[in-house]
């Protein structure tokens, strides 16, 4: 966060105050937020992770009816583990907080990423090709490896709870 906070810094105020320079820092300023904006690797951690909680959540429901507790402490009325679970709503609530910070991390990220792109192309013309393949190479990365490691654990979970559900007779 303070690299993107200092880049950010550096960015905006070695310009000169000349109108010229002015215009093209805003163009730059405006290119980054666009590519960051339409770039899917922004969007695609935080939309599967939300997926993967809501069906780990939605699977989970029929063990709570039953009196199951919950053991994930975030999600139970007490915030302790082992734990009387919160309301389906309140539990929707949470998975929506998580995703939106699944998403700022991400847009953090590609907005580091696409700065310092940006300005190695300007340094670089002749290189604008490999310098934006590595930026992209860099973001699908990141959102490769935020996405498995939010969503994986909970598409598992809700797998297992749909098999013992079946097997509990709770479907």
């Amino acid at each position: 966060m303070r690299l993107v906070a200092v880049l950010a810094v550096l960015l905006l105020f070695s310009a000169a105050s000349a109108i010229a320079q002015d215009r093209v820092e805003r163009r730059f300023i405006a290119d980054v937020i666009t590519r960051v904006v339409l770039d899917p690797t922004t969007y695609a951690p935080a939309a599967l992770a939300y997926d993967a909680n809501m069906r780990d959540w939605r699977t989970s429901q029929p063990f709570f009816q039953h009196g199951f507790n919950e053991s994930n402490a975030r999600f139970t009325v007490s915030r302790l583990p082992n734990d009387v679970a919160v309301s389906y709503g309140a539990g929707q609530r949470i998975i929506r907080a998580d995703t939106l910070e699944s998403l700022k991390r991400s847009a953090i990220n590609n907005l580091a990423e696409q700065l310092i792109e940006r300005v190695l192309v300007n340094k670089y013309p002749n290189h604008r090709k490999f310098i934006r393949a590595v930026g992209l190479a860099q973001r699908i990365s990141f959102a490769s490896f935020k996405a498995y490691r939010l969503s994986a654990p909970h598409y598992r979970q809700a797998g297992q709870n749909e098999q013992l559900a079946e097997q509990l007779g709770f479907r």
